[in-house]
Formats: structure tokens, C-alpha cells, sequence
């Protein structure tokens, strides 16, 4: 089986986790802070705080920013469950905002209708996640402008994004958002295993970031109530949560962080070979926005259903028989029950679920070979075109 997604481990890699293996601290160790420095001096943030997830980072940031109760969180369908979830951990409720059919991200036209419509009703999000799918930035010079004319908070999913860039600024360093959040999952750019990472430039939101992380434990003699008892004092002055990376992870995403270019560059000679292969099939290739340059995360392909006169399940299926692991990003969120049973229905976002009935992810990570390509493109060929 070729899988949709793989990560790519150097012996320089395993070298880098026995070295932490060996040492004194497997937890919290000087890994952790140099992994965070590490992501600040690429993106050009302030503040980074490593997390076990990049849900554990969404949640955190959510917090952090005060969403809770009674507040809204809107999101784009067409992203992982976490996106929206966040919201949900702090009692909020979830909306959604289209996608622009040719990007797939947050569509800022969709966007502006939909704040103006809520200005009306008294109904504005606190917070809005617009996710970089596959890799390329949303427009968020459009959707920063909307967000300050309507006082809205922006965390940047770019769980699929690091190593991309926007208007010539590397994506990450919050120069459009509150903060940006990034995912180190195995399919991910860079891997930490699995963690994730809430980058920002407020230091008041680096500070509530790290008490959430952490139990809402401090050491910290300023916040605390009252003087130390002895240099082994805490307190607990938020209701906090494990949401701590261990060294072991952030000792191998110091050492994948070094080849991210790598990675990046590699991904892009695949997704224009992909382009090269796919012409003159009854496909769609992924659509560059101006002034970009994507992490590629995800090669994305939709199906022109008319010309093709088959299923998308019956291309998507007739894949995974032959071999060929490929994926689909995402089923809109709206329509996963738990989100139908709060009112959501078909209907509600046609591009998202256009997007949805037409979508296949082909196997992208920088060590898939050509050899293996061309047998994707072999396969996908022989569906599309038999009779």
C-alpha cells in the first residue's frame, strides 16, 4: 500500500531521541524550551508553547483568548473535528463560514456576509478559526480586516502550514492573527510523533497559554497570593490541564525541524510533477493562491463527476483496491452527527459539500518516490478513463 501521508525519519532522527533516552529528563527538559525556540526563530513569533497536541494547542488558545459560555467560535466545515471541538471544550457555540471553491479555505466574501448578518442578530463570534488547508494560507489580510471592523479574534489552524508562507512572511508569525497554531502528527510537515504547538506574539497570551499547559501551576512568585512558602512552592491559580509535550518528542522535532525546508521543497517538485501527470484527466489540481507558498501537507484532486460518469466512491474505493491509500479532507463537520444533532443540515455549506462529494487526497510526503507516482497516476488513470 502507498499511504496518503508518511513521515520521514533520519538516523539523525533516532540519534536525537536515544540521546534524551539516556539522559536525565525524559518529560520536562531542556528539549521542550529549545523545541520552542526553535519554531519561534523560523516563523519569527514571539512565544511558543510546545503542547502534546495541536488540539491540546487550539484548546489552550481558545482559552486563552476567554471564550466560554454563552460566547461563538465560527470555523470552516471543511477541516478536522478538532477545529470546532475547541470551542465546544469551552462551552461555546459553533458556527461555520463556507469555502472559497477554488482555494478551499475560508471564503473573506462568505465571511463579510455572514458578520454582517450576525451584527444584525447580536449574534458575532468571540473567536474565528480560519484553517489553512493543505498547507496554503487563507487570506488572512482580507479576514484580519473583516475581524478588526467586527472585534474578532483569530487563531490560525495551520496544523497542515508550517514551512509555508503568506505575502512573503512565514505562516506562523501571527502578523494576522492572536495566535497560529501547528501540528506535529506523524503525517504532518515536521513530526513530534504527535504534539502540536500555540505560537503568538502577546505575552499576556503566551503566560495564560503556558498556565493551561501546565494544571494552571505556577512558580512564578508574581502570581502567586500569597508569599512563597520555600523554594519547592506552587499554586494552582487556573483550572489547568496536561497539556504538556515531553522531551522525548520536542528532541525529535528539533532535529526534523532542520530539514523543513527539505521537506517542503521536496513536496513541491511532487505536486508539480502530480500536475505535469494529471493533465488532460477529468480531474481539478490544487489551485495556488497569489502570494503564497504552501507547506503542501495534502495534495488535493477533485473529480469532474460529469465527465468522469462514475462515483466518487467508485474512484476513491477502486484506489484503495489497487493499492493506492488514499484519503479524503474532510467530511464537513457540520454534517458529523454530534454537530447534525445542534441543528446543522445538508444544505447549509454547498461549497463545502460540493467540495466533500468531488474530494480525494493522492499520496504526498517527501520520500514518495516517482516510481510509486506513477503508479498512482496509473491507477487513478485507468478508472477515470475506462469504459
Amino acid at each position: 500500500m502507498i499511504p496518503y501521508g508518511k513521515q520521514d525519519i533520519s538516523q539523525q532522527d533516532i540519534e536525537a531521541v536515544i540521546e534524551v533516552l539516556q539522559s536525565d529528563f525524559l518529560t520536562q527538559g531542556p528539549n521542550v524550551p529549545a523545541f520552542e525556540n526553535a519554531l519561534t526563530s523560523n516563523v519569527g513569533a514571539k512565544h511558543a508553547l510546545a503542547m502534546n497536541s495541536a488540539t491540546s494547542a487550539l484548546h489552550a488558545a481558545c482559552l486563552a483568548l476567554g471564550l466560554g459560555k454563552g460566547d461563538r467560535l465560527w470555523t470552516t466545515p471543511v477541516t478536522f473535528v478538532a477545529s470546532a471541538n475547541a470551542g465546544l471544550y469551552c462551552g461555546a457555540k459553533i458556527d461555520f463560514v463556507d469555502i472559497d471553491p477554488e482555494t478551499y479555505n475560508m471564503c473573506p466574501k462568505q465571511l463579510e456576509k455572514k458578520l454582517i448578518e450576525a451584527q444584525l442578530k447580536g449574534t458575532l463570534p468571540k473567536v474565528l478559526v480560519p484553517v489553512h488547508l493543505c498547507g496554503q494560507s487563507c487570506d488572512m489580510r482580507a479576514i484580519q480586516h473583516l475581524c478588526m471592523e467586527y472585534d474578532v479574534k483569530i487563531i490560525e489552524d495551520a496544523s497542515h502550514a508550517i514551512g509555508g508562507s503568506y505575502l512573503g512572511g512565514p505562516i506562523g508569525n501571527c502578523a494576522y492573527s492572536d495566535i497560529t497554531v501547528f501540528s506535529f502528527h506523524p503525517v504532518k510537515i515536521v513530526t513530534t510523533g504527535e504534539g502540536g504547538a500555540a505560537l503568538t506574539n502577546d505575552d499576556q497570551l503566551a503566560e495564560k497559554m503556558a498556565l493551561y499547559r501546565g494544571h494552571g501551576i505556577t512558580r512564578d512568585q508574581n502570581m502567586m497570593t500569597e508569599p512563597s512558602h520555600g523554594s519547592w512552592y506552587y499554586q494552582q491559580i487556573e483550572l489547568g490541564y496536561n497539556y504538556r509535550m515531553t522531551d522525548i518528542q520536542a528532541a525529535l522535532g528539533i532535529s526534523q525541524m532542520h530539514r523543513l525546508s527539505e521537506f517542503v521543497s521536496k513536496r513541491h517538485q511532487i505536486a508539480l510533477r502530480y500536475n505535469v501527470l494529471l493533465e488532460g484527466l477529468p480531474v481539478e489540481v490544487p489551485f495556488q493562491l497569489d502570494d503564497t507558498y504552501s507547506g503542501l501537507h495534502l495534495y488535493v484532486i477533485r473529480l469532474k463527476l460529469d465527465d468522469i460518469q462514475r462515483s466518487h466512491k467508485h474512484i476513491f474505493e477502486g484506489l484503495r483496491e489497487k493499492g493506492i491509500g488514499v484519503n479524503v479532507h474532510y467530511i464537513p463537520v457540520h454534517l458529523q452527527p454530534h454537530y447534525s444533532a445542534m441543528g446543522f443540515q445538508l444544505g447549509d455549506f454547498p461549497e463545502s459539500e460540493k467540495y466533500y462529494s468531488e474530494a480525494i487526497s493522492l499520496p504526498m510526503y517527501p520520500n514518495l518516490s516517482e516510481d510509486d507516482q506513477d503508479r498512482v497516476i496509473e491507477v487513478l488513470t485507468s478508472l477515470l478513463v475506462s469504459k
